[in-house]
C-alpha cells in the first residue's frame, strides 16, 4: 500500500477580512414569512417556479473566498515541496505485464494513459495504483502496478458519481447558501447515483427546485472544473471549515493518525477522502431525482437536513435509459401492486411492521417451505430462539456498544432487555449450552425468528425497509479446515435458489479492512479458503479490497432482477470474533484439547419481507405458479354448471393448491377478464359440456386459447409445475 509523504513547510496562510462576519443560523424561508411561523409546505407543482427565498449571501461571500485562499496556499506549498523531491526513475507495470518508465513525484496515471492512446486517456476516470484508488492527476510515489478504470468498472462508476455529488454540492451551496454536510455515491437500491445533505434552515426543497439546481450543475460542468487535492493537518482542516459545524464535527471525530484530504472544484472546497475524476466535463448528463428530509448523523434529536438525490452519466443516452427504467419500475412498485392483489398493508399504529393478508401470507409460507425443503437436503437443523434477551447478552456480543441505538430496549423486573435485531448471539448460546465434540461439526443452525430493528421513521420504505421482519438466517459452526467446503456449499445453495427465482448475481471477495480484529495469519488463512471456494465454485468473481467486516472476510452477493436493478440479499460472512467473545469451544480429536470453532453467518433470501417486495416487482405482479397465492379459479358459465364448479374447486383444494370459484352472476367473459386482472395462473371454465364430460376448459393467465383437460390431467400439470418451480 502506498502512502503520501508531503513535505510540509511553515507558511503564513491568508486570513479573511476583519469585517467578514455572518449569522450562525441560516435565514432561508419563503418571502413574506417568518422563520418561526412559516407556512405549511405545498406539494410540488410541475409548472410552478421555485419558491422565493432569502439566500445567506453574507455566508457565501465570507466563506467561499476564504476557503479558496487557504486551499490555494496549501496547494502551492505542497507543489513547491514536491518539486524539491528527487524525480528518480520508476517502473510502472500495466495489467498486461508491459512496463512503462516514469519519474517519481512527476509522472501521473494520466500521462501514462495519454502515452498508450488518446481514447484511453479520454475515458479513464480513475486509476488503481497497487490496488489503491488514485486520482489521474496525482503523481506516482514509486514503482507500482497501474490499472485504469472507465465508467463501465465499479471503481470508475462509483468515482464518477462521487465527483458528481461534489458538483451537486457546489450547485446547492451556490444557489441556496446552505451548510453542506455529506455527499456520498449510492450504488444499491432504487436510487443509484449520489446525494448531498445540507442544512437550509427553514427551506424545504422539492421538485420545483430541480431545474434551478440542474442549471447550476450544467454551469459547473461547462466550466470544465478540475478536481484538485491537498493533504492537510487537523488544525488546517478546522481552519478551512470553521464556519461549518457539521464539517468540524466530522474532523474532530477522525482518528488521530488519519490522513485528512480536501478537494476543490470551482468555488467548492470540500472535506473529502477522494479520489475524483479529472474534471467536471466528463459529466455529460446530470439530473436530480428526489428531495427528502434527513437527520444529521441519522439521529432524530439532531438538525433536520434536506437531502437531494441525483444521477449522472458520461452520455445522455444512458440517462434516458435509466429514467425509462425508473418509470418502468414505478408501474410495478410493490406498494402499488399490493392494492390490486390484497397482499399486505401498513398501519400507523404499528409503523414499519407489515400486516400480511391471507394471500400475502401464502407467498411468505411458500418461500419458507422452499427454504426448509433445501435445509432438509443440505443438512441444516432448524431452531427456535427467544425474541427478547437481557442486555447482558448484547454486551457480550458487542452489540450494546455498537448497535444499541438501533434496538428496541425496555425494562423488565428492573433489568434492561432488548428485542433481538439478529440471531447470531442467541445461536452462540445454543452452541454453548452443552459440551460439543468435533464430530458434530459442521453444525448448521437455521432460524426463521422474528427480528426487530429501530429504523428511523423517515427511512421506512414499504417492505424494503421495515422495523419487524424475518430472515432465513443460519449460522454454521465449523473447524478452520471445513471453511472452504462450507462456503462452497452455501454458494451452491444461493445459486440454486436464485436460478429458481430467475435472478443473476455477481460475487466479490471483501478482504481485511484497515481496522480489524484478530491476527493477520488467521485472516490470511480465511481469505485463502474463501478464494479457493470461489475458484472451485466456478463463477467469475472480483476482489473488493479492504471492505471485509472488522470480524472477518466476507463474500458480497449482488443480485439482479428482470429490470436490471441490483440488490444485496444474501449474506456470507466469516466470523472469528463472536466465538471468542462467547468463549465457544469443542472437544478436539485429541480429547485433552479444546478448540475454537469458526462461525459463518449466512442468509439466502435475507429479509423475507424485502425478498417478497423484490420478487413481486421482479415478476411484475405475475407470480409463477409454484409461488402464486392465486393458482387457479373455476368459472362456471351459468348456474347450471355451478355445482360442478364447486366440486372441481374441492378436488383441486384437497390436492393442496390455492383455488377459488366465481359463483357471481356475471357473464363468463367478465369472469375471465376479472380473473386475468387478479393474476390467477389458471382459469378453469366449466359449462354444460364440461359437466357432461367431467372435464374443464383450461385457460392460462395471459393466453386466450382454452383446451379441454380432465381433472386428473390438470392436477398432474399443477404438480409438475410446482415440482419444477414454474
Amino acid at each position: 500500500m502506498l502512502f503520501s509523504f508531503w513535505r510540509r513547510l511553515p507558511i503564513s496562510l491568508p486570513r479573511p477580512a476583519p469585517h467578514c462576519s455572518f449569522r450562525r443560523r441560516l435565514s432561508l424561508f419563503a418571502m413574506g414569512d417568518s422563520p418561526a411561523g412559516s407556512k405549511p409546505k405545498t406539494k410540488p407543482n410541475a409548472t410552478s417556479a421555485p419558491p422565493a427565498f432569502v439566500k445567506d449571501e453574507e455566508y457565501l461571500q465570507c466563506v467561499v473566498p476564504k476557503r479558496i485562499a487557504l486551499f490555494e496556499a496549501i496547494l502551492n506549498e505542497q507543489t513547491l515541496s514536491r518539486l524539491q523531491l528527487s524525480p528518480d526513475p520508476i517502473k510502472i507495470t500495466l495489467p498486461d505485464g508491459n512496463v512503462k518508465e516514469g519519474k517519481k513525484w512527476n509522472t501521473t496515471p494520466l500521462d501514462v494513459a495519454k502515452e498508450l492512446s488518446k481514447s484511453l486517456a479520454a475515458n479513464a476516470l480513475i486509476a488503481k495504483v497497487d490496488g489503491v484508488l488514485w486520482d489521474m492527476s496525482r503523481p506516482f510515489e514509486g514503482d507500482c502496478k497501474l490499472e485504469l478504470c472507465n465508467f463501465d468498472t465499479d471503481e470508475g462508476r462509483d468515482t464518477f458519481w462521487h465527483s458528481s455529488a461534489h458538483i451537486l454540492g457546489e450547485s446547492l451551496e451556490q444557489a441556496y447558501g446552505c451548510r453542506l454536510c455529506i455527499g456520498p455515491c449510492t450504488t444499491r437500491g432504487d436510487l443509484k447515483g449520489f446525494y448531498y445533505d445540507g442544512f437550509y434552515g427553514d427551506l424545504g426543497l422539492n421538485e420545483d427546485h430541480f431545474k434551478h439546481i440542474e442549471a447550476a450543475a450544467k454551469k459547473a460542468v461547462d466550466e470544465k472544473q478540475s478536481f484538485q487535492r491537498i493533504e492537510v493537518t487537523r488544525n488546517q482542516a478546522l481552519d478551512i471549515f470553521s464556519e461549518n459545524h457539521f464539517k468540524v464535527e466530522i474532523i474532530n471525530d477522525l482518528p488521530e493518525d488519519a490522513t485528512i484530504t480536501v478537494y476543490r472544484c470551482g468555488p467548492l472546497v470540500d472535506l473529502c477522502r477522494g479520489p475524483h475524476i479529472p474534471n467536471s466535463s466528463f459529466i455529460k448528463a446530470f439530473s436530480c431525482l428526489k428531495a427528502s428530509s434527513a437527520y444529521w448523523r441519522a439521529k432524530k434529536e439532531r438538525e433536520s437536513l434536506q437531502r437531494v438525490y441525483g444521477i449522472s452519466f458520461p452520455d445522455q443516452k444512458r440517462l434516458k435509459e435509466y429514467k425509462a427504467m425508473l418509470e418502468e419500475a414505478k408501474k410495478y412498485d410493490h406498494r402499488e401492486l399490493t392494492k390490486k392483489q390484497e397482499l399486505f398493508f401498513f398501519h400507523p399504529l404499528s409503523p414499519g411492521s407489515c400486516f400480511f393478508l391471507p394471500h400475502g401470507a401464502r407467498v411468505c409460507n411458500k418461500l419458507l417451505e422452499f427454504i426448509r425443503s433445501q435445509y432438509w437436503k443440505r443438512g441444516y437443523e432448524e431452531v427456535w430462539s427467544p425474541n427478547m434477551y437481557n442486555m447482558q447478552l448484547w454486551e457480550t456480543s458487542g452489540h450494546a456498544a455498537n448497535y444499541k441505538e438501533n434496538m428496541f430496549v425496555f425494562e423488565v423486573d428492573k433489568q434492561e432487555f432488548g428485542l433481538k435485531p439478529m440471531n447470531c448471539p442467541g445461536h452462540c448460546l445454543i452452541f454453548d449450552h452443552r459440551v460439543r465434540s468435533y464430530r458434530e461439526l459442521p453444525l448448521r443452525l437455521a432460524d426463521f425468528g422474528v427480528l426487530h430493528r429501530n429504523e428511523l421513521s423517515g427511512a421506512l420504505s414499504g417492505l424494503t425497509r421495515v422495523r419487524r421482519f424475518q430472515q432465513d438466517d443460519a449460522h454454521i459452526f465449523c473447524k478452520e479446515s471445513q471453511i472452504k467446503d462450507e462456503i462452497k456449499g452455501v454458494l451452491e445453495f444461493i445459486s440454486y435458489v436464485y436460478k429458481v427465482f430467475g435472478f443473476t448475481f455477481d460475487l466479490k471477495l471483501s478482504t481485511r479492512p484497515e481496522k480489524y480484529l484478530g491476527d493477520i495469519v488467521t485472516w490470511d488463512k480465511a481469505e485463502a479458503a474463501l478464494e479457493e471456494a470461489l475458484n472451485e465454485f466456478g463463477k467469475p468473481w472480483k476482489i473488493n479490497e479492504a471492505d471485509g467486516a472488522f470480524y472477518g472476510p466476507k463474500i458480497d452477493i449482488t443480485v439482479f432482477d428482470a429490470m436490471g436493478r441490483d440488490f444485496q440479499c444474501a449474506t456470507l460472512q466469516l466470523d472469528f470474533q463472536l466465538p471468542a467473545r462467547f468463549n465457544l469451544s469443542y472437544s478436539a480429536e485429541d480429547e485433552t484439547k479444546r478448540e475454537r470453532p469458526v462461525m459463518i453467518h449466512r442468509a439466502v433470501l435475507g429479509s423475507v419481507e424485502r425478498m417478497f417486495a423484490i420478487l413481486l416487482e421482479h415478476y411484475k405482479g405475475k407470480w409463477p405458479f409454484w409461488l402464486s397465492p392465486r393458482q387457479a379459479i373455476v368459472c362456471p358459465v351459468s348456474e347450471k354448471s355451478q355445482q360442478y364448479a364447486l366440486e372441481v374447486r374441492d378436488r383441486i383444494h384437497d390436492a393442496g393448491f390455492y383455488v377459488d370459484v366465481d359463483t357471481t352472476d356475471r357473464t363468463i367473459n367478465k369472469k375471465v377478464r376479472e380473473a386475468q386482472m387478479a393474476q390467477y395462473n389458471y382459469i378453469l371454465v366449466v359449462g354444460e359440456k364440461e359437466v357432461g364430460t367431467g372435464q374443464v376448459a383450461v385457460r392460462v393467465r395471459d393466453i386466450n386459447d382454452a383446451n379441454l383437460q380432465s381433472i386428473d390431467d390438470v392436477l398432474n400439470r399443477f404438480k409438475d409445475e410446482t415440482a419444477s418451480f414454474k
